[in-house]
């Protein structure tokens, strides 16, 4: 079949290939050091618990038959080992089939990380790198010219994540809709970046302008996916200028990277098509098949997303072949923090020698300048944001946080940027205070040096000492 192929997008293929290869090496690396204090046998959230109660068919996983820290490990940095290889080119070195299936280990890895990650991974881009990497699988490698039905429904989820969070943005808050959205976000955002402070202080007309953009982007430009080039591409790369402004204003994992993905499949770049033979039947009817399979199950997530009841970041499949996405459906007008302390005294006080915990990505130390951390992600220090809004976003993990803090365990200890307690030290009470944050004006900044003002706000979590201590002291 002459029209299954796009030869023109072999230079597209490539870079969008090695693109999706990194964000599976970010995510794998992200998996592989964090997971024992998250989800290990002494995790916070073990997996052997969750596994013991939740049925292989609702949430199929490697992990659902065999759990052993040294397992996790394993798979994580094979994980990591073949997303390298993959992003040196190896599937190019294979027939085409062996390319298929490699590409298809690192979303099996990764499928059965997530579907037993709980609320550590219980994120939008958890599930839209599996679909996409599922889909990609399939795009073939230099034995063959790119399949445009791939391509196509590459775009198709493109489309789903602009689109569907441009709804949500308008049926949402209010604030979206009067264009100042913006005069909050910067500062309340789950994890501001060393350009946020800022970006916050932009003069707000310019917000208005830039939240206005924004509905264009998601609302108008998503449908020129679909046009004839070369507006395909200018609209491709009009998403891709809009992601990387994004990422200069924020940390927010590797979403804006995965989309800049997405956005390859339809950006046609000037390059000169190798000479490769006709694809064989056998992969013809193999594509259409998986492409066939998309578009019956994407009619729930269509459904979603035309209701007025949308919800967004939501899967419809154990396999996350299909799934809905958005963000900041709703923006948050003041900034709390949950702030950890410790202390040595027996006895706990107000005056005692409380120190303070510091985060690696979540704001503390009013001096504290934040860093750049996206791709990677830092997941206990996006769920203590959720903690913040709400203790009952905490419930299954905080205490389980606490309670590894109290004995200055190694593997939760390396999720923080630094320990106020010597390794051999631990603090007899720890308590969690609420405090409320605010960027500082540029005269507090040159006064003080500090980003952040805070104020306390109330007690989040009394003192708090493992059970039996006093027995032991």
């Amino acid at each position: 079949m002459e029209w299954f192929t796009a030869p023109d997008y072999w230079l597209s293929r490539l870079v969008l290939q090695r693109a999706l290869a990194a964000v599976y090496l970010v995510a794998f690396l992200t998996a592989a050091l964090q997971f024992r204090a998250l989800l290990g046998e002494r995790g916070m959230l073990p997996i052997p618990r969750f596994t013991a109660r939740v049925r292989f068919r609702r949430a199929p996983s490697l992990f659902q038959l065999h759990y052993s820290d040294r397992f996790f490990a394993a798979c994580a940095w094979a994980g990591c080992a073949v997303s390298a290889a993959l992003l040196a080119g190896a599937d190019s070195a294979l027939p085409l089939w062996a390319g298929i299936l490699l590409w298809l280990v690192p979303w099996a890895l990764y499928l059965s990380i997530v579907n037993v990650g709980q609320t550590w991974y219980a994120f939008g881009w958890e599930s839209l790198l599996l679909e996409t990497g599922f889909l990609a699988a399939f795009l073939g490698n230099d034995e063959v010219a790119p399949p445009i039905v791939v391509l196509f429904l590459l775009r198709w989820i493109l489309f789903r994540v602009e689109f569907g969070a441009g709804l949500i943005k308008l049926r949402g808050d209010a604030c979206w809709r009067k264009l100042t959205c913006l005069y909050y976000h910067h500062e309340t955002q789950p994890m501001p970046g060393p350009l946020s402070w800022f970006f916050h202080h932009l003069p707000k007309p310019l917000h208005r302008v830039e939240v206005a953009a924004n509905h264009v982007t998601q609302l108008v430009v998503p449908v020129l996916l679909f046009t004839p080039q070369p507006i395909a591409s200018a609209a491709a790369a009009l998403m891709i200028v809009t992601q990387l402004w994004l990422v200069l204003s924020g940390n927010f994992s590797w979403l804006n990277w995965i989309t800049i993905v997405l956005a390859l499949s339809a950006l046609q770049l000037p390059a000169t098509a190798p000479s490769v033979p006709p694809a064989p039947l056998w992969y013809e009817v193999l594509v259409l098949a998986v492409a066939a399979l998309l578009v019956f199950l994407s009619h729930r997530p269509v459904v979603n997303m035309i209701s007025r009841r949308q919800v967004m970041n939501r899967s419809f499949d154990p396999l996350h072949l299909v799934n809905t996405y958005g963000a900041f459906g709703s923006v948050s007008r003041v900034r709390y923090e949950v702030v950890v302390e410790g202390t040595l005294d027996d006895t706990p006080r107000p005056d005692s020698d409380w120190r303070e915990y510091a985060f690696k990505g979540k704001p503390g130390d009013p001096r504290h300048w934040p860093r750049q951390f996206a791709p990677y992600h830092l997941r206990l220090d996006w769920l203590m944001w959720f903690a913040a809004l709400s203790p009952g976003y905490a419930g299954e993990w905080f205490g389980g946080l606490v309670e590894r803090l109290l004995e200055n365990d190694r593997d939760t200890l390396r999720l923080l940027r630094r320990s106020p307690f010597p390794p051999d030290t631990p603090p007899r009470y720890v308590r969690a205070r609420l405090f409320r944050y605010r960027y500082t004006s540029w005269r507090e900044l040159r006064e003080t040096g500090a980003c952040w003002e805070r104020t306390f706000v109330r007690e989040y979590l009394p003192p708090t000492r493992l059970a039996g201590a006093a027995q032991r002291s």
